[in-house]
Protein backbone atom coordinates (compact mmCIF):
# COMPACT_ATOMS: atom_id res chain seq x y z
CA UNK A 1 0.00 0.00 0.00
CA UNK A 2 1.16 3.39 -1.26
CA UNK A 3 1.79 5.79 1.69
CA UNK A 4 0.72 9.27 0.77
CA UNK A 5 1.71 12.86 2.56
CA UNK A 6 -1.05 15.55 2.03
CA UNK A 7 0.81 19.21 2.04
CA UNK A 8 -1.44 21.97 3.72
CA UNK A 9 -4.96 20.81 3.51
CA UNK A 10 -7.41 23.14 5.15
CA UNK A 11 -9.37 20.53 6.67
CA UNK A 12 -13.00 21.40 7.15
CA UNK A 13 -11.56 25.33 5.60
CA UNK A 14 -9.48 25.61 8.73
CA UNK A 15 -5.93 26.05 8.96
CA UNK A 16 -3.17 24.03 6.61
CA UNK A 17 -2.25 20.73 8.02
CA UNK A 18 -0.53 17.57 6.66
CA UNK A 19 -1.65 14.62 6.97
CA UNK A 20 0.01 11.10 6.90
CA UNK A 21 -1.41 8.62 5.15
CA UNK A 22 -0.21 4.95 5.94
CA UNK A 23 -2.09 1.20 5.32
CA UNK A 24 -5.84 2.97 4.74
CA UNK A 25 -5.73 5.36 7.88
CA UNK A 26 -4.48 9.03 8.80
CA UNK A 27 -0.95 7.89 10.81
CA UNK A 28 -0.39 11.36 11.57
CA UNK A 29 -1.53 15.49 11.42
CA UNK A 30 0.26 18.31 12.07
CA UNK A 31 2.52 20.64 10.05
CA UNK A 32 5.78 20.34 8.29
CA UNK A 33 5.64 16.44 8.52
CA UNK A 34 7.89 14.18 6.48
CA UNK A 35 8.34 10.52 5.77
CA UNK A 36 10.71 8.71 3.83
CA UNK A 37 9.18 7.13 0.25
CA UNK A 38 5.49 8.99 0.89
CA UNK A 39 4.00 10.30 -2.63
CA UNK A 40 3.47 13.89 -1.54
CA UNK A 41 0.10 15.62 -2.66
CA UNK A 42 -0.03 19.10 -2.57
CA UNK A 43 -3.37 20.71 -1.33
CA UNK A 44 -1.80 24.14 -0.65
CA UNK A 45 -5.74 26.15 -0.81
CA UNK A 46 -7.55 23.23 -0.90
CA UNK A 47 -10.20 21.87 1.73
CA UNK A 48 -10.43 18.73 3.17
CA UNK A 49 -13.89 16.92 4.18
CA UNK A 50 -14.79 13.39 5.35
CA UNK A 51 -15.95 11.59 2.36
CA UNK A 52 -19.31 12.23 1.00
CA UNK A 53 -21.55 9.52 1.36
CA UNK A 54 -25.17 9.59 -0.89
CA UNK A 55 -27.91 7.95 0.58
CA UNK A 56 -30.20 7.90 -2.74
CA UNK A 57 -27.95 6.74 -6.02
CA UNK A 58 -29.20 4.53 -9.22
CA UNK A 59 -27.14 2.93 -10.11
CA UNK A 60 -29.09 0.87 -12.69
CA UNK A 61 -26.76 -2.47 -12.91
CA UNK A 62 -28.57 -5.40 -13.05
CA UNK A 63 -30.95 -4.56 -15.99
CA UNK A 64 -30.12 -1.24 -17.44
CA UNK A 65 -26.75 -1.20 -17.71
CA UNK A 66 -26.89 0.75 -21.03
CA UNK A 67 -28.28 3.78 -18.62
CA UNK A 68 -25.62 3.15 -15.72
CA UNK A 69 -23.57 0.44 -14.58
CA UNK A 70 -22.38 0.08 -10.89
CA UNK A 71 -18.49 0.97 -12.32
CA UNK A 72 -19.82 3.69 -14.15
CA UNK A 73 -21.79 5.33 -11.60
CA UNK A 74 -18.63 4.39 -8.69
CA UNK A 75 -16.44 6.30 -10.87
CA UNK A 76 -18.91 9.45 -11.22
CA UNK A 77 -19.47 9.30 -7.32
CA UNK A 78 -15.78 9.41 -6.50
CA UNK A 79 -15.13 12.24 -9.05
CA UNK A 80 -17.97 14.14 -6.89
CA UNK A 81 -16.27 13.59 -4.06
CA UNK A 82 -18.18 10.31 -2.51
CA UNK A 83 -16.43 7.40 -1.07
CA UNK A 84 -19.96 5.50 -0.32
CA UNK A 85 -23.13 5.09 -1.73
CA UNK A 86 -26.50 3.45 -1.56
CA UNK A 87 -28.04 1.94 -4.46
CA UNK A 88 -31.62 2.22 -4.68
CA UNK A 89 -33.52 -1.01 -5.25
CA UNK A 90 -35.63 -0.30 -8.29
CA UNK A 91 -33.56 -2.61 -10.59
CA UNK A 92 -34.23 -5.25 -13.02
CA UNK A 93 -34.39 -8.21 -11.48
CA UNK A 94 -35.57 -6.14 -8.04
CA UNK A 95 -33.39 -5.95 -5.54
CA UNK A 96 -35.90 -7.47 -3.44
CA UNK A 97 -34.19 -10.95 -2.13
CA UNK A 98 -30.29 -11.24 -0.80
CA UNK A 99 -29.24 -12.81 -3.55
CA UNK A 100 -29.77 -9.20 -6.33
CA UNK A 101 -28.19 -7.13 -2.92
CA UNK A 102 -25.18 -9.55 -2.73
CA UNK A 103 -24.71 -9.11 -6.50
CA UNK A 104 -24.89 -5.38 -6.46
CA UNK A 105 -22.55 -5.43 -2.92
CA UNK A 106 -20.35 -7.55 -5.07
CA UNK A 107 -19.94 -5.49 -8.33
CA UNK A 108 -19.11 -2.33 -5.59
CA UNK A 109 -16.30 -3.82 -4.52
CA UNK A 110 -14.84 -4.95 -7.80
CA UNK A 111 -15.12 -1.27 -8.96
CA UNK A 112 -13.38 -0.14 -5.92
CA UNK A 113 -13.77 3.07 -6.64
CA UNK A 114 -16.81 4.10 -3.68
CA UNK A 115 -18.34 1.82 -1.34
CA UNK A 116 -21.59 0.25 -2.70
CA UNK A 117 -24.13 -0.14 0.19
CA UNK A 118 -27.36 -1.80 -1.38
CA UNK A 119 -30.95 -0.76 -0.38
CA UNK A 120 -33.27 -3.07 -0.55
CA UNK A 121 -36.73 -3.15 -1.59
CA UNK A 122 -39.73 -3.06 0.75
CA UNK A 123 -41.96 -5.00 -1.21
CA UNK A 124 -41.52 -7.85 -3.62
CA UNK A 125 -41.02 -6.63 -7.32
CA UNK A 126 -41.86 -2.85 -5.82
CA UNK A 127 -45.57 -3.95 -6.26
CA UNK A 128 -46.75 -2.83 -3.05
CA UNK A 129 -48.43 -6.12 -2.28
CA UNK A 130 -46.49 -8.46 0.42
CA UNK A 131 -42.66 -7.61 2.22
CA UNK A 132 -40.00 -8.87 0.04
CA UNK A 133 -37.07 -10.78 2.40
CA UNK A 134 -36.10 -7.89 4.39
CA UNK A 135 -34.80 -10.00 7.44
CA UNK A 136 -32.41 -12.37 4.70
CA UNK A 137 -31.52 -8.98 3.18
CA UNK A 138 -30.34 -7.78 6.31
CA UNK A 139 -28.54 -11.01 6.97
CA UNK A 140 -26.86 -11.08 3.98
CA UNK A 141 -22.95 -10.43 3.19
CA UNK A 142 -24.75 -6.85 2.08
CA UNK A 143 -25.99 -6.48 5.31
CA UNK A 144 -28.82 -3.80 4.20
CA UNK A 145 -29.74 -1.65 6.66
CA UNK A 146 -32.31 0.61 4.54
CA UNK A 147 -35.37 -0.41 2.51
CA UNK A 148 -37.36 1.60 -0.23
CA UNK A 149 -39.47 1.27 -2.75
CA UNK A 150 -38.22 4.16 -4.46
CA UNK A 151 -39.99 5.15 -7.97
CA UNK A 152 -43.37 4.02 -6.09
CA UNK A 153 -44.57 4.99 -2.66
CA UNK A 154 -45.85 2.61 0.14
CA UNK A 155 -48.85 3.55 -0.72
CA UNK A 156 -51.04 1.04 2.12
CA UNK A 157 -50.49 2.18 4.87
CA UNK A 158 -51.18 -1.46 6.89
CA UNK A 159 -48.17 -2.46 4.88
CA UNK A 160 -45.79 0.55 5.71
CA UNK A 161 -46.81 -0.23 9.69
CA UNK A 162 -45.79 -4.26 9.17
CA UNK A 163 -42.66 -3.02 6.81
CA UNK A 164 -41.31 -0.09 9.94
CA UNK A 165 -42.17 -2.82 12.82
CA UNK A 166 -39.94 -5.65 10.77
CA UNK A 167 -36.60 -2.93 10.02
CA UNK A 168 -37.58 -2.27 13.78
CA UNK A 169 -35.88 -5.41 15.10
CA UNK A 170 -32.47 -4.89 13.44
CA UNK A 171 -32.46 -0.81 13.84
CA UNK A 172 -33.24 -0.15 10.33
CA UNK A 173 -35.01 2.39 8.28
CA UNK A 174 -38.04 2.97 5.52
CA UNK A 175 -36.87 5.15 3.08
CA UNK A 176 -40.39 6.04 2.19
CA UNK A 177 -41.04 7.98 -1.92
CA UNK A 178 -43.60 10.09 -0.65
CA UNK A 179 -46.32 10.41 -2.98
CA UNK A 180 -50.18 9.12 -3.06
CA UNK A 181 -50.30 7.27 -6.30
CA UNK A 182 -53.68 8.36 -6.02
CA UNK A 183 -53.45 12.35 -6.75
CA UNK A 184 -50.63 11.97 -9.42
CA UNK A 185 -52.56 9.41 -11.83
CA UNK A 186 -51.28 11.23 -15.14
CA UNK A 187 -48.90 13.98 -13.77
CA UNK A 188 -46.17 15.55 -15.52
CA UNK A 189 -45.17 18.20 -13.57
CA UNK A 190 -45.67 20.76 -10.61
CA UNK A 191 -49.10 21.50 -10.13
CA UNK A 192 -49.54 25.52 -10.11
CA UNK A 193 -49.28 28.62 -12.37
CA UNK A 194 -46.71 26.96 -14.94
CA UNK A 195 -48.13 23.58 -15.44
CA UNK A 196 -51.65 26.07 -16.02
CA UNK A 197 -50.06 27.91 -18.61
CA UNK A 198 -48.22 25.02 -20.51
CA UNK A 199 -51.39 22.72 -20.43
CA UNK A 200 -49.98 19.89 -18.90
CA UNK A 201 -51.16 17.68 -15.83
CA UNK A 202 -50.24 18.91 -12.62
CA UNK A 203 -48.98 17.31 -9.38
CA UNK A 204 -50.02 18.50 -6.10
CA UNK A 205 -47.74 19.48 -3.13
CA UNK A 206 -50.38 17.32 -1.15
CA UNK A 207 -49.93 14.07 -2.76
CA UNK A 208 -46.36 14.34 -1.10
CA UNK A 209 -47.52 16.08 2.13
CA UNK A 210 -50.12 13.91 2.92
CA UNK A 211 -48.50 10.77 2.36
CA UNK A 212 -45.51 12.44 4.90
CA UNK A 213 -47.71 13.31 7.62
CA UNK A 214 -48.85 9.84 7.34
CA UNK A 215 -45.71 7.84 7.84
CA UNK A 216 -44.71 10.07 10.32
CA UNK A 217 -47.61 8.84 12.35
CA UNK A 218 -46.62 5.53 11.52
CA UNK A 219 -43.34 5.75 12.64
CA UNK A 220 -44.43 7.70 15.72
CA UNK A 221 -47.03 4.59 16.66
CA UNK A 222 -44.28 1.44 15.78
CA UNK A 223 -41.11 3.71 17.17
CA UNK A 224 -39.41 2.68 14.48
CA UNK A 225 -36.67 4.33 11.80
CA UNK A 226 -38.50 6.82 8.82
CA UNK A 227 -36.45 8.43 6.30
CA UNK A 228 -38.10 10.43 3.75
CA UNK A 229 -37.18 10.93 0.47
CA UNK A 230 -36.66 13.80 -1.77
CA UNK A 231 -38.74 16.25 -0.22
CA UNK A 232 -39.80 18.91 -2.36
CA UNK A 233 -42.75 21.23 -0.62
CA UNK A 234 -42.53 23.76 1.57
CA UNK A 235 -45.42 21.98 3.29
CA UNK A 236 -43.65 18.90 3.98
CA UNK A 237 -41.03 21.08 5.75
CA UNK A 238 -43.70 21.97 8.28
CA UNK A 239 -44.72 18.72 8.93
CA UNK A 240 -41.25 17.09 9.09
CA UNK A 241 -40.79 20.45 12.10
CA UNK A 242 -44.03 19.41 13.73
CA UNK A 243 -42.85 15.59 13.86
CA UNK A 244 -39.12 16.24 15.08
CA UNK A 245 -40.63 18.39 17.51
CA UNK A 246 -42.93 15.55 18.52
CA UNK A 247 -39.77 13.20 18.77
CA UNK A 248 -40.33 11.22 16.07
CA UNK A 249 -37.77 9.50 14.56
CA UNK A 250 -37.51 10.86 11.19
CA UNK A 251 -35.27 12.00 9.08
CA UNK A 252 -35.15 13.70 5.48
CA UNK A 253 -33.19 14.39 2.45
CA UNK A 254 -33.36 17.14 -0.09
CA UNK A 255 -32.04 16.77 -3.71
CA UNK A 256 -29.51 19.53 -4.97
CA UNK A 257 -32.04 19.90 -7.66
CA UNK A 258 -34.88 20.71 -5.69
CA UNK A 259 -32.44 23.72 -3.98
CA UNK A 260 -31.53 25.24 -7.69
CA UNK A 261 -34.18 24.50 -9.82
CA UNK A 262 -38.07 25.67 -10.31
CA UNK A 263 -40.91 24.69 -12.63
CA UNK A 264 -40.09 27.36 -14.93
CA UNK A 265 -37.92 24.71 -16.59
CA UNK A 266 -40.54 23.14 -17.76
CA UNK A 267 -41.87 26.32 -20.25
CA UNK A 268 -38.59 24.80 -22.12
CA UNK A 269 -40.54 21.80 -22.91
CA UNK A 270 -36.82 20.08 -22.34
CA UNK A 271 -37.44 16.51 -20.94
CA UNK A 272 -33.72 16.73 -18.80
CA UNK A 273 -36.19 19.31 -16.47
CA UNK A 274 -38.62 16.34 -16.31
CA UNK A 275 -38.17 14.41 -12.52
CA UNK A 276 -40.27 12.89 -9.55
CA UNK A 277 -41.05 14.57 -7.51
CA UNK A 278 -41.10 17.70 -9.68
CA UNK A 279 -39.53 20.74 -10.01
CA UNK A 280 -41.25 23.13 -7.60
CA UNK A 281 -42.17 26.87 -7.39
CA UNK A 282 -39.71 29.66 -6.10
CA UNK A 283 -41.31 29.73 -2.80
CA UNK A 284 -40.66 25.89 -2.39
CA UNK A 285 -36.44 26.23 -2.93
CA UNK A 286 -36.55 28.71 -0.52
CA UNK A 287 -38.08 27.01 2.12
CA UNK A 288 -35.78 23.89 1.47
CA UNK A 289 -32.55 26.14 1.55
CA UNK A 290 -33.87 27.18 4.73
CA UNK A 291 -34.48 23.59 6.26
CA UNK A 292 -31.33 22.38 5.35
CA UNK A 293 -30.08 25.20 6.90
CA UNK A 294 -32.05 24.76 10.33
CA UNK A 295 -32.08 20.96 10.05
CA UNK A 296 -35.50 19.94 9.59
CA UNK A 297 -34.11 18.40 6.43
CA UNK A 298 -31.43 16.94 7.55
CA UNK A 299 -29.01 15.63 4.43
CA UNK A 300 -28.64 16.13 0.91
CA UNK A 301 -28.97 13.40 -1.52
CA UNK A 302 -28.29 13.33 -5.11
CA UNK A 303 -31.54 11.00 -6.65
CA UNK A 304 -28.76 10.61 -9.29
CA UNK A 305 -31.33 8.79 -11.97
CA UNK A 306 -29.22 8.18 -15.24
CA UNK A 307 -31.11 7.26 -18.40
CA UNK A 308 -30.36 6.02 -21.95
CA UNK A 309 -30.49 8.69 -24.74
CA UNK A 310 -34.15 7.01 -26.06
CA UNK A 311 -35.77 7.74 -22.69
CA UNK A 312 -35.32 11.25 -22.50
CA UNK A 313 -34.71 12.72 -26.11
CA UNK A 314 -38.20 12.23 -26.40
CA UNK A 315 -41.73 14.33 -26.12
CA UNK A 316 -41.86 15.29 -22.72
CA UNK A 317 -44.60 13.14 -21.72
CA UNK A 318 -43.10 10.25 -22.82
CA UNK A 319 -40.03 10.38 -21.36
CA UNK A 320 -38.39 9.17 -18.42
CA UNK A 321 -38.11 11.47 -15.00
CA UNK A 322 -34.71 11.72 -13.60
CA UNK A 323 -31.59 14.04 -13.98
CA UNK A 324 -27.75 12.97 -13.10
CA UNK A 325 -26.62 14.45 -10.03
CA UNK A 326 -23.14 13.00 -8.22
CA UNK A 327 -20.77 14.66 -10.26
CA UNK A 328 -22.27 17.91 -9.60
CA UNK A 329 -24.27 17.79 -6.01
CA UNK A 330 -20.99 19.44 -3.91
CA UNK A 331 -20.68 22.32 -6.21
CA UNK A 332 -24.38 23.02 -6.14
CA UNK A 333 -24.50 23.08 -2.04
CA UNK A 334 -21.61 25.26 -2.13
CA UNK A 335 -23.55 27.59 -4.24
CA UNK A 336 -26.65 27.85 -2.95
CA UNK A 337 -25.84 26.93 0.93
CA UNK A 338 -21.92 27.61 1.84
CA UNK A 339 -22.52 30.76 3.19
CA UNK A 340 -25.01 29.97 5.67
CA UNK A 341 -24.04 26.15 6.01
CA UNK A 342 -19.95 27.04 5.68
CA UNK A 343 -17.82 23.93 5.52
CA UNK A 344 -18.45 22.17 8.39
CA UNK A 345 -22.52 22.29 8.01
CA UNK A 346 -21.82 20.88 4.03
CA UNK A 347 -19.80 17.86 6.04
CA UNK A 348 -22.59 17.38 7.90
CA UNK A 349 -24.82 17.15 5.58
CA UNK A 350 -23.12 15.41 2.96
CA UNK A 351 -20.77 12.88 5.29
CA UNK A 352 -21.73 12.75 8.82
CA UNK A 353 -26.07 12.47 8.90
CA UNK A 354 -26.03 10.28 5.68
CA UNK A 355 -23.54 8.16 6.68
CA UNK A 356 -25.00 7.59 10.45
CA UNK A 357 -28.12 7.08 9.01
CA UNK A 358 -26.80 4.08 6.65
CA UNK A 359 -24.84 2.72 9.46
CA UNK A 360 -21.53 3.28 7.62
CA UNK A 361 -19.57 3.41 10.60
CA UNK A 362 -16.30 3.84 7.91
CA UNK A 363 -17.61 6.62 7.00
CA UNK A 364 -18.14 10.02 7.98
CA UNK A 365 -15.59 10.71 10.23
CA UNK A 366 -13.23 14.28 10.03
CA UNK A 367 -9.53 13.04 9.44
CA UNK A 368 -7.92 12.67 12.49
CA UNK A 369 -5.50 10.26 13.79
CA UNK A 370 -6.41 6.50 13.67
CA UNK A 371 -8.89 7.29 11.42
CA UNK A 372 -10.12 5.37 8.07
CA UNK A 373 -8.30 7.81 5.35
CA UNK A 374 -12.21 8.30 3.47
CA UNK A 375 -11.66 12.05 2.80
CA UNK A 376 -11.82 14.18 -0.30
CA UNK A 377 -9.64 17.50 -1.39
CA UNK A 378 -11.84 19.97 -2.64
CA UNK A 379 -10.21 23.53 -4.55
CA UNK A 380 -13.03 26.44 -3.29
CA UNK A 381 -11.43 28.70 -6.20
CA UNK A 382 -12.03 26.73 -8.98
CA UNK A 383 -15.23 27.18 -11.49
CA UNK A 384 -15.64 24.70 -14.08
CA UNK A 385 -18.24 24.13 -16.92
CA UNK A 386 -20.56 20.93 -17.08
CA UNK A 387 -20.26 19.34 -20.47
CA UNK A 388 -22.13 16.33 -20.71
CA UNK A 389 -19.63 14.43 -22.77
CA UNK A 390 -17.20 14.82 -20.08
CA UNK A 391 -19.32 13.03 -17.54
CA UNK A 392 -18.19 9.58 -16.23
CA UNK A 393 -21.94 8.41 -15.97
CA UNK A 394 -22.97 6.23 -19.17
CA UNK A 395 -25.69 8.75 -19.46
CA UNK A 396 -25.98 11.90 -20.13
CA UNK A 397 -29.18 13.56 -19.06
CA UNK A 398 -27.83 16.74 -16.50
CA UNK A 399 -29.84 19.50 -15.71
CA UNK A 400 -26.74 21.50 -16.09
CA UNK A 401 -25.57 21.31 -19.24
CA UNK A 402 -23.38 24.54 -20.19
CA UNK A 403 -23.59 25.67 -16.73
CA UNK A 404 -20.19 27.22 -14.46
CA UNK A 405 -20.78 25.88 -11.19
CA UNK A 406 -18.27 26.75 -8.40
CA UNK A 407 -15.58 24.16 -5.97
CA UNK A 408 -14.11 21.00 -7.88
CA UNK A 409 -12.86 17.76 -6.46
CA UNK A 410 -9.06 17.34 -6.98
CA UNK A 411 -8.83 14.19 -4.79
CA UNK A 412 -10.94 11.54 -3.63
CA UNK A 413 -9.30 8.96 -0.87
CA UNK A 414 -10.78 5.76 -0.13
CA UNK A 415 -9.21 3.98 2.57
CA UNK A 416 -6.39 5.43 1.97
CA UNK A 417 -5.76 4.68 -1.55
CA UNK A 418 -6.68 7.41 -4.51
CA UNK A 419 -9.40 6.81 -6.41
CA UNK A 420 -9.61 10.51 -7.78
CA UNK A 421 -5.93 12.66 -8.30
CA UNK A 422 -5.75 15.82 -10.27
CA UNK A 423 -9.13 15.50 -10.47
CA UNK A 424 -8.94 12.43 -12.88
CA UNK A 425 -10.04 8.91 -11.36
CA UNK A 426 -7.19 6.87 -10.97
CA UNK A 427 -9.48 3.33 -12.55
Amino acid sequence: MTTYLIKGARILGGEPTDLLIRDGVVAEMGSGLSAAGARVVDADGLVALPGLVDLHTHLREPGREDAETVETGSRAAALGGYTAVCAMANTSPVADTAGVVEQVWRLGREAGLVDVQPIGAVTVGLNGEQLAELGAMADSAARVRIFSDDGFCVADPRLMRRALEYVKAFDGVIAQHAEEPRLTVGAQMHEGEVAARLGMTGWPAVAEESIIARDVLLAEHVGARLHVCHVSTAGSVGILRWAKERGIRVTAEVTPHHLLLTDERATSYDPVYKVNPPLRTAADVAALRAALVEGVVDIVATDHAPHAVEDKECEWAYARPGMLGLETALSIVIDTALDQLGWDGIAQRMSRTPARIAGLTEHGLDPAVGVPANFTLVDPAARWTVEPADLASRSRNTPYAETTLPARVVATFLRGEPTVLDGKATK
